[in-house]
């Protein structure tokens, strides 16, 4: 089932369906409208080192860099590792992040929030893969985590696609799979490791079982690096029907919610706008772009919008976001 497309459309993925979103991570562009350094704009001018190149600066060393570039007067003089640091033009190194949970096995409309987010990391691994840049992955579920080593290849792309097509269509009610929160922080400390500094880290998530330690990644992550946040959502989390009951699993266990009651209503509503406002807060905290994305409309309308919108308000911080107003 992993080669051909789902057969069920919305619930599962499948790797056609992944490959057939390469033309759309074309469309995906709004590149002659970023800055030059947007984090978003494929190639940019970085900071690279090497020799017989224009001269930027010096700064301290940082774990990954050429120790042949260190400058032995500086680091004397100042008892620390420094190094020279010149400009080139290069390709960036872009790392998805992408979440297929238990908790994103979950869809009131068009298609479930894994579903969304497999969409979402195909479209962003077609559109850096088309810029010349290379693409790494780090893809996890429930139980573990699967890496894809940055490159500029096709072969790498598919890769990618294949691991989130296995993680995808490994979910479900009753196949024996344990809600992991703490998986969260797991994923996003790999991708730590994977991007030391001058990469784009896009993390495309329900950010489920976020906490303090999520944010203390998020921060060294964005320390010296671009990130992007995609925060993936389903409306019905939270806008419940005035009378509607819903089974919740962790994937063994089941509890039936009485949402028509006001009091279960609010209490289901309130916790999920609350995760939700918190990762929002990144963008004036952190600095880094939260991304709403909904899993009932079509993910590459969506991301056309939402790139759109982030080029228009680069450099500047909005003071709310498209889901933080449907929020209240």
């Amino acid at each position: 089932m992993t080669g051909t497309s789902a057969k069920l459309p919305g619930v599962y993925v499948g790797l056609d369906d992944l490959i057939a979103l390469e033309y759309g991570g074309r469309k995906v562009s709004f590149l002659p409208r970023q800055p030059v350094h947007s984090l978003l704009s494929g190639r940019f001018a970085s900071r690279m080192r090497g020799r017989g190149l224009n001269f930027e600066e010096i700064r301290d060393y940082r774990a990954g860099d050429d120790v042949r570039t260190i400058d032995w007067k500086v680091t004397a003089r100042l008892r620390k590792p420094h190094i020279r640091v010149f400009n080139e033009e290069r390709d960036r190194q872009t790392i998805i992040v992408v979440d297929q949970r238990l908790s994103m096995f979950f869809g009131s409309r068009r298609a479930m929030k894994s579903v969304t987010a497999a969409e979402a990391a195909a479209i962003g691994a077609w559109r850096v893969l088309g810029v010349g840049d290379r693409i790494g992955a780090v893809v996890f579920g429930d139980r573990d985590v699967v890496e894809v080593k940055a490159r500029r290849s096709r072969a790498t792309v598919l890769q990618i696609l294949g691991a989130i097509v296995a993680q995808n269509q490994a979910l479900g009610v009753g196949r024996g799979l344990v809600s992991a929160p703490a998986m969260l922080n797991v994923a996003l400390d790999r991708a730590r490791r994977r991007a030391p500094h001058d990469a784009v880290v896009i993390v495309i998530s329900d950010f489920d079982g976020v906490d303090d330690a999520t944010r203390e990644i998020v921060t060294a992550l964005a320390r010296h690096n671009d990130v992007i946040a995609a925060l993936v959502h389903d409306p019905l989390q939270s806008d419940l029907p005035p009378s509607a009951s819903m089974t919740v699993t962790d994937g063994e266990l089941q509890i039936r919610l009485d949402v028509g009651r006001d009091s279960v209503r609010r209490s289901v509503s309130q916790a999920t706008q609350d995760r939700l406002k918190g990762i929002f807060a990144w963008t004036h905290e952190l600095g880094i772009p939260v991304l709403p994305l909904s899993a009932a409309e079509d993910t590459a309308a969506q991301l056309r919008r939402l790139l759109g919108g982030l080029a228009a308000r680069h450099g500047r911080t909005a003071a709310h976001s498209p889901m933080e107003a449907a929020l209240g």
